[in-house]
């Protein structure tokens, strides 16, 4: 699950299987011999044309959970799965169907295996087309990932639920990951931060690893920044939850969690408001080195705590947080 927030449409593959029903069969006598490119452009338009056979089972209900399986595997080989699913009639309409099939199992925590296995298919058929150049921006006007946000609400700490959030988690975590402005604004007028903090504090290690790279992303933007530190109530709402965690790696280590808690000390230290406060709120286990060999091989993160550290020296009298207005 790790690939949540790392997804790459790839290429198309090479030896892809040629369905006979498509594009009239069996390749061309016009085109036999005509070297390796040619050969590889007809598989490539009869894989293609696979897909949109697969696009439009996604609007037959009989068939719609397999095509979900099978398009969910091979969306990092298709370069255009994406525009293909937004512009197809009816496509998104069906996904969204998916998403909202599942509301009624969520509270009372009902949702098993099955169910969100077969939901998460059809998210992971979001997460392409919201990360996606041509259609992130069609994606976020039509505010589809506010019908992820029951998702991430919930709290049951069962597979399916846990799958559930991960996997909604990694749609969010996909659009932020492209350092895009307007994908920030558009978040910070929901209850994303919120939400992540949630989970930062009760979800599983990869969970929280991926509700931190969100609240890390959003903070790494100027307008994010800014906006957690316009008010003491939302600093100290962070901060507090980033205490949470530190606490909470030293029990349980975990290197890649740390490194995100640490980048986002560090960017809430380029708010001066922020980084005075932090001279008190900043956690101990942070500046007497427990984490030194956790990090001993993560020369990027130890550059980063040197730097914080250097950025806030210890207050020479403890002192309540400075208000932030």
């Amino acid at each position: 699950m790790n690939n949540q927030l790392n997804n790459s449409m790839g290429s198309l593959p090479q030896n892809g299987a040629v369905n006979s029903g498509v594009g009239g069969g069996a390749v061309p006598s016009g085109l036999v011999g005509g070297g390796p490119s040619v050969v590889q452009e007809v598989i490539g338009t009869e894989e293609e044309g696979k897909i949109y056979i697969l696009v439009e089972e996604l609007t037959n209900p009989d068939k719609r959970e397999s095509a979900l399986l099978e398009l969910s595997k091979k969306r990092e080989a298709i370069p255009n799965l994406a525009p293909i699913l937004w512009h197809s009639y009816g496509t998104m309409t069906c996904l969204l169907q998916e998403i909202v099939n599942i509301y009624p199992l969520l509270s009372p925590p009902k949702l098993k295996a099955h169910a969100s296995n077969r939901v998460c298919n059809a998210l992971a058929l979001l997460q392409c087309v919201a990360s996606h150049p041509e259609t992130r921006a069609l994606f976020l006007s039509a505010q589809i990932p506010l019908f992820l946000y029951p998702f991430l609400n919930t709290v049951s700490k069962t597979r399916p639920f846990e799958y559930l959030r991960l996997t909604s988690l990694g749609v969010i975590g996909a659009i932020v990951k492209m350092d895009d402005s307007e994908v920030i604004n558009f978040l910070l007028q929901t209850e994303i931060i919120p939400l992540c903090l949630r989970i930062m504090e009760t979800g599983s290690e990869l969970s929280r690893t991926v509700a931190t790279f969100i609240v890390q992303k959003i903070l790494l933007d100027e307008g994010g920044l800014n906006y957690i530190c316009a008010t003491y109530e939302r600093f100290i709402a962070v901060s507090t939850v980033l205490g949470n965690m530190v606490a909470l790696v030293v029990d349980q280590p975990s290197a890649r969690l740390l490194k995100h808690i640490i980048r986002c000390y560090l960017r809430l230290s380029d708010n001066p408001k922020a980084r005075e406060a932090l001279r008190v709120w900043l956690p101990e286990q942070l500046r007497e080195g427990m984490f030194n060999n956790l990090l001993k091989e993560d020369h990027t993160t130890k550059k980063w705590l040197t730097q914080l550290l250097t950025y806030l020296p210890e207050p020479q009298q403890p002192a309540p947080g400075p208000q932030m207005q």
